[in-house]
Order: structure tokens, then sequence, then C-alpha cells
């Protein structure tokens, strides 16, 4: 059968090998294929239309209604200079574009190395703060700190950095000297803890392995202000503060990966603005172009960037092809323009109450068991048994809970939402919807996970 004659979702199941997407998106299972777009919702060839409580994959700032305006940007661009390279040259659209990050950026991070994912800033991040190390005569200083559960991407060093077991174990071993500590996740914490003795006990655990490993052999630590992975688990009072002194005091570098976190979706440019706290360095991607092109990147502290300039390299000894791509950061400019126009940030910090609050409704709902998160960022723990935090498997596995109920559910309640099993064996459902959406949009939104909710408790079984 030729290309013209087999449907779209033939040729995608065929040809098409898809991120993070089980055998049977490629057998049984339908696979839906997304043709247009506008505001917060998608519609896929069938004409039915979702709302994409998702923001793509917590990336599409500005919803559907802005490519029209950021393709002129492009077209403009690809009109002018098509390609040209950042290795020992320049070009008018990278060079704003580092000066605007690095006038958003907290402190003295004033410099900027660009890249086209999350995967390659990480990559990027632990390879500068490696240099940084020799530049300063610690070549001993290989070891990394990351979070239990926390993603950091899928190349090889990022993935090193991931705290997912499922995501690395097979491709282990993986870079060596990368060690873990406690999330910030509070629900099933004990309920007598109170914020500061959870502080204090994750900051102690730092410090320990800090010490353990011996504080001249670590590079640094990396966390996201708000962790994703795990679902929105946010930072107790004080636990970010501790960190940097930790790190200032053992001369170690602090990276803030805000691949997620940056651009509006805590209703801050940077999320460590939003918690107030300082990073070395920070790395981004998704937010800054709206995911209208790929983009990504890393801004660093002008100290950094100088000792290792300084160095016995001479030079950041990374490179990139597409590194700062002209019509990538031609689209971010634009991308950036807009939100400011429409102050992007504005709207979520006003609506983040609004959202929290429709979210509590969801309550009723005899699984829901945790609602956590902040901005735009929120997530839904389900739970069989609210006193003791946790899903039955004797009942109903939640993988198949998942799998044969909440998806479905969502599919006919048109909305699109992460839906997953936590590493503690729960369901999860995520929330991180387009920055533009308003009070309105964000009551739609809702609704549609509850009807969701409400229909696979029902399907289920579940009481």
């Amino acid at each position: 059968m030729s290309a013209h004659t087999t449907t779209l979702e033939e040729l995608a199941k065929r040809h098409l090998v898809m991120n993070f997407t089980p055998a049977a998106k490629y057998r049984e299972a339908n696979l839906p294929i997304f043709v247009r777009g506008e505001g917060c919702h998608v519609e896929d060839e069938a004409g039915k239309r979702y709302f994409d409580g998702l923001a793509g994959l917590f990336c599409t700032q500005l919803g559907y209604s802005h490519g029209t305006e950021i393709g002129e940007a492009i077209a403009r661009q690809m009109g002018e200079l098509p390609f040209q390279t950042t290795w020992s040259s320049a070009h008018p659209p990278a060079a704003k574009l580092a000066a605007a990050l690095a006038e958003l950026a907290p402190g003295e991070l004033n410099r900027v190395f660009f890249t086209s994912s999350g995967s390659e800033s990480n990559e990027a991040a632990i390879k500068l703060a490696r240099q940084y190390h020799i530049s300063r005569g610690e070549p001993e200083r290989r070891k990394f700190i990351a979070r239990r559960v926390a993603y950091h991407g899928t190349s090889f060093g990022a993935m090193s950095l991931n705290g997912m077991v499922q995501v690395r174990k097979m491709f282990e071993p993986l870079m060596s000297g990368v060690r873990h500590v406690s999330n910030t996740k509070r629900y099933r914490r004990p309920d007598q803890e109170t914020e500061a003795a959870f502080t204090a006990f994750l900051l102690d655990e730092l410090e320990s392995l800090v010490l353990q490993e011996g504080p001249d052999t670590v590079a640094a630590v990396i966390m996201e202000p708000l962790q994703n992975a795990g679902g929105s688990l946010t930072p107790p009072a004080g636990y970010f503060q501790g960190v940097r002194e930790i790190c200032d005091r053992h001369g170690i570098l602090l990276i803030a990966d805000e691949v997620i976190t940056g651009f509006g979706r805590l209703g801050a440019w940077f999320g460590s603005t939003h918690y107030g706290f300082q990073p070395d360095i920070i790395t981004f991607a998704k937010g800054i172009a709206s995911a209208h092109v790929p983009l990504g990147g890393v801004i660093a502290d002008d100290r950094i960037i100088e000792t290792v300039l300084d160095g016995p390299a001479g030079m950041y000894n990374h490179a990139l092809t597409y590194g700062g791509h002209p019509v990538a950061c031609a689209a971010a400019l634009a991308n950036l323009d807009i939100m400011r126009r429409l102050d992007v940030l504005g709207n979520v910090a006003a609506t983040s109450s609004t959202f929290a609050a429709e979210l509590e409704r969801l309550r009723a709902i005899p699984i829901v068991g945790d609602i956590r998160g902040d901005g735009f960022h929120r997530s839904v723990e389900l739970v069989t048994d609210r006193a003791a935090k946790s899903w039955a498997a004797d009942r109903l596995p939640s993988a198949e809970f998942v799998d044969q109920h909440l998806a479905p559910a969502a599919v006919e309640a048109g909305v699109l939402c992460r839906l997953a099993v936590d590493s503690e064996g729960n369901p999860l459902l995520q929330l991180s919807p387009p920055l533009v959406a308003d009070g309105a949009a964000i009551g739609e939104l809702v609704g549609l996970v509850e009807q969701t909710l409400t229909r696979a408790v029902a399907s289920s079984g579940l009481r």
C-alpha cells in the first residue's frame, strides 16, 4: 500500500518511532493524530477537541494562537540568514537573545551557551561544572548529587543524573560518581513532622552525603526548583537557602535545572527566582520559544566562564552544530516579546490561587489522595486508602487502572494530561496548562479532569 492511500495513523505506527511510547500504541491501541490547535486546545484529525492540560510537554507557554506571529519572525530570519554557527563567530539573534536572558536571570548569570534540548542543556552543564573545577586546579571534583525520582534527560550524562530507576536501569552502567538524596515530597511523611523539621531532615541528609563522599570530590548539586517527576514536588521553607549554604561552604556548584520551571511556569521568569535562591548555573529549554522550535541552553555565572576561559583549555571545551541556531533564537526573541506583551507571568501569578482552589473540589472524589504543586504545575495523587496514603494493588493494579480506566476516561472527556504510576505505586495525574489560560480556562480544565476521574472510578468499580 502506498503512502498516498495509507492513513496517517498507519504511517506513524509503521514508520515513526515515538518517544516513551508503549508497544500497544504501535499495535492494537488507537494512536491520536493531532492536526491543529488554538488557544489552549488542540484538535485531532477526526475533529475531536482536547484541552491541552500539559502544554504539549510543559512547554507551549503561549498555547496555540501565536504561531503566525512567531512564524513571521522565523520567516524574516530565514530570508536574512537561515544558518550560521556560533563557533568563533556570532550573529544578531544569538547575541540579542543571550543579552536578553542575562537580563532576566538572577545575580551574575550573564553568560549563555545555547543547545537544542533539555537533555543537551544538562549535558552541557555537567561538562561546564567539570571543566570549571579542572580550571581551578581541582580535577578530583567529578561527582554530582541529584535527587531521587528526579528526571534530567535521556542523553548519557543527563540520564546518569536521573533518580528515576526505570529510565536509567536498562542502560547502566552510566556516568560514574552520581549520588542521590531524598526529594521534597511531603505526602507520606510523618503527620506530626513540621515543615522546619522536614527541611532540617533534607539538609542534614545532603550534608551527610557530601561529607561521606568527600567535599573535595563533589563538582555540583543539580535540582529542579519544583521537581516534576514524582508529581509537582515543591520545596519546604528554607530548603534551597540551606542547599545554597552547604554548596558555598564546600565549594560545590549549584545547578538549577529549569527546563520546565523556566519562562513563567511558576509565575516568574525562573523558578529559582520564585523560590528565592541563587544558582551558579541554570539549564533551560522548552518554554524559551514556547516549543515552536527546539531550543535550550545554559546560563552561567561570570566567574565560571571566566575561570574556564583562563583555564588550561583556553575555551569552554564543548560545541554543538545547532547551538544558537539563528532561526531558533529569532523565534525565542519573538516568544519573549509576546510573553511580555500579554503579561503571561502576571497571569500565572494571579491565576495560581484560582487553579489551586478549583482543584480542591476534586477531593470529593474518593480516590483523590493528595493535591499539590505551584503556579501552573499541579499534580493529583490517587489512592484507594486515604488513611494509608496508598493504592491497594490487590483490589486493582495501579497500572491497570491507569491504562484501562483513567486514560480512556481522559480521552472521552477530551483532556490531555500526564497519567502515570509513581515510584511508590500510586497513580498520578499531572496538569501544566499553557500560561495564557485564564480563570475560565482553568475552570474548564479542572472540570474535564473531574469528569475523567468520575468516569474512571465508575468504570473500575472503585468506590
